[in-house]
């Protein structure tokens, strides 16, 4: 009887923790870890620039659709209006297959050479599906933690600037030095991991944590200590020539070190648990949430297909829930747009082309793949230290997101002026700022959006404001340096006396292929720094309010009741079974 007793204590406590919110944040970890793909194309853009004989140009529009399929999340923020969070994240992962699987056939030679907008539209198409599971796993996330907002998007987000370097040593680890492999992979991995994930990513109505931010820290600290590692392995791999065997031996312990915050969920169940059972007589202690929509009148049934417009420029107070027209057509969102255009948009066109700058400042091949790692952590680094820094900063001294951002574009300024003028070896410090500054912008703008604008329609806003990045990509990547370094390529090639037909395609070598290009990238996203001080003094009031107050208040009277072990029990097979709940408004065990 004892070891019955003992099983069934040990099934209820592992639904328990499969249902739980921690262990949605964990998953959504997961997911965001294998999710940067786009952020990966350095590595691989030469393979395909070599095996379908692009000249730089159409490299970079090929790359302006990466990032226009990466950033124009608007359909994937719709869907999520309407479906649940596991649908939207599963059409995202039959995306991703398919149309990485068609890139890979088309490098490797199974399919005939596509035509350029073919590989166009595969390569937007699979950087697209990306925006499945980041709006999926990190727009649910942000609803469940309304209050560790920054926290919550500068995490998740800084995972997926992670996740090039996550992907990196996996990719030596199954494929050695193949590139075209590496195409591969980010099909077929990427698709798995979130389709394994899907039951626990879902909207939960929950009770205060007071020590919720406690939490994020912790996971914090781990990821820390993941960027820590491949930080120093990257170093050493750039030292050292490492074999098959040390890749997987480091792919190993990249994974043990991924999946090390299931003890951080494992520690928080527990110590609910124990609450649970010491408060099954208090009512005072904890809930279960069901809620039910209010039912509405006839006359508020009623439908009006104009009332989506009547009300587009009479704007509610920021921090109230926005219409989508409402915040489309608002100042503060045109002001975002046009400062993260100048500000992401140059950082992209550095990323993008970095393969190509490293090849034409002469550093060894050896080394893109040591500047993608190090853009990659540091993007992380950006990311989580924005999120989390500028969350400390609001809450003790009201200093607003918007005033961060601005330093961070104008720092980022730094970067390119690096870049431009080719000083020795400083394209590894030129790769830590602008992957730090890239990173701290996009949590940023993701949690000012939420702030300004509500969490109502936040998942169709979030994708709203990084519709700016692939403007800004097409711009500086395809119109500036694209076009620049092509020039500059004809230019070389006339005076050694070739013609373009004696070279597959154009390349260039010295500091000039990329110096207009970059010079005219830092002077615009110093413009960004400008406007964007114009949304400081828009929001100065607002942010000196206490911003997260309602959220608190909605908490506190929602009141608190203690749940029997069936209604656990039940909720959970609920869920589980069925493997759908709606994303709307669930029943939900909440502590």
């Amino acid at each position: 009887m004892a070891e019955l007793g003992f099983k069934n204590v040990l099934k209820s406590f592992s639904w328990q923790v499969l249902a739980s919110r921690w262990f949605m944040v964990f998953a959504s970890l997961l997911i965001m870890s294998v999710n940067g793909t786009s952020y990966m194309f350095g590595l691989y853009s030469g393979e395909i620039k070599s095996s379908l004989g692009y000249d730089q140009t159409t490299l970079d529009t090929l790359s302006f659709f990466k990032d226009l399929g990466g950033n124009l999340g608007f359909v994937a923020g719709l869907v999520y209006e309407i479906l649940p969070p596991w649908l939207v994240i599963s059409i995202g992962s039959v995306m991703n297959f398919s149309a990485y699987f068609l890139i890979w056939e088309a490098v490797s030679g199974r399919i005939a050479k596509p035509h350029t907008w073919q590989m166009c539209l595969y390569m937007c198409l699979a950087t697209n599906a990306a925006s499945y599971p980041n709006t999926g796993a990190l727009v649910t996330s942000v609803k469940n933690f309304p209050e560790s907002r920054g926290s919550v998007i500068g995490l998740l987000k800084g995972l997926i600037g992670l996740s090039g370097a996550i992907l990196t040593q996996i990719y030596h680890a199954f494929y050695g030095n193949d590139s075209k492999a590496l195409i591969l992979l980010i099909a077929w991995l990427p698709t798995v991991v979130p389709l394994l994930f899907l039951p626990a990513i879902r909207i939960m109505k929950i009770a205060r944590h007071e020590k919720e931010l406690d939490v994020f820290y912790n996971f914090l600290y781990l990821a820390l200590g993941l960027a820590g590692f491949l930080m120093a392995i990257i170093i050493l791999q750039n030292k050292y020539k490492f074999t098959r065997t040390e890749y997987i031996g480091s792919s190993v312990f990249v994974l043990f070190l991924l999946f090390l915050p299931l003890a951080i969920v494992l520690k928080e169940e527990v110590n609910i648990w124990k609450i649970k059972k010491q408060s099954l007589g208090d009512s005072s202690q904890i809930q279960v949430v069901a809620e039910t929509p209010p039912l509405r009148s006839v006359a508020e049934a009623k439908f009006d297909p104009l009332c989506c417009f009547r009300n587009i420029f009479r704007h509610p107070e920021r921090g109230e829930d926005y219409t989508i027209l409402q915040a489309i057509f608002s100042i503060d969102m045109l002001i975002i747009f046009i400062s993260t255009t100048c500000g992401v948009g140059g950082a992209l066109a550095a990323i993008d082309n970095l393969g190509q700058i490293a090849d034409s400042l002469g550093y060894q091949k050896h080394s893109i793949a040591t500047f993608i790692s190090l853009m990659s952590i540091w993007n992380f680094l950006g990311r989580v230290l924005a999120g989390f820094a500028s969350e400390i900063v609001l809450i003790k001294y009201k200093f607003s997101r918007p005033l961060v951002l601005t330093f961070v574009i104008l720092f980022s300024c730094t970067g390119h002026i690096l870049i431009a003028f080719g000083v020795p070896n400083s394209l590894y410090l030129s790769s830590i700022i602008i992957g730090f500054c890239l990173g701290a912008q996009l949590p940023l703008v993701s949690a000012i959006i939420s702030e300004v604008f509500g969490l109502k329609h936040f998942s169709a806003l979030y994708s709203v404001g990084s519709v700016s990045s692939p403007v800004g990509s097409y711009i500086f990547n395809v119109k500036v340096a694209g076009h620049l370094y092509d020039k500059e390529a004809l230019k070389q090639m006339k005076a050694s006396g070739l013609t373009r037909q004696t070279r597959k395609e154009l390349s260039c070598i010295g500091v000039y292929c990329f110096r207009k290009a970059f010079i005219l990238i830092t002077a615009t996203t110093f413009l960004g720094f400008l406007v964007s001080i114009i949304l400081v003094h828009r929001t100065r009031k607002f942010y000196k309010s206490d911003i997260y107050k309602k959220f608190r208040d909605e908490a506190t009277a929602r009141g608190q009741r203690s749940p029997d072990k069936e209604d656990v029990d039940a909720t959970v097979a609920v869920f589980f079974c069925s493997g759908a709940v709606s994303s709307r408004e669930p029943t939900n065990i909440n502590y």
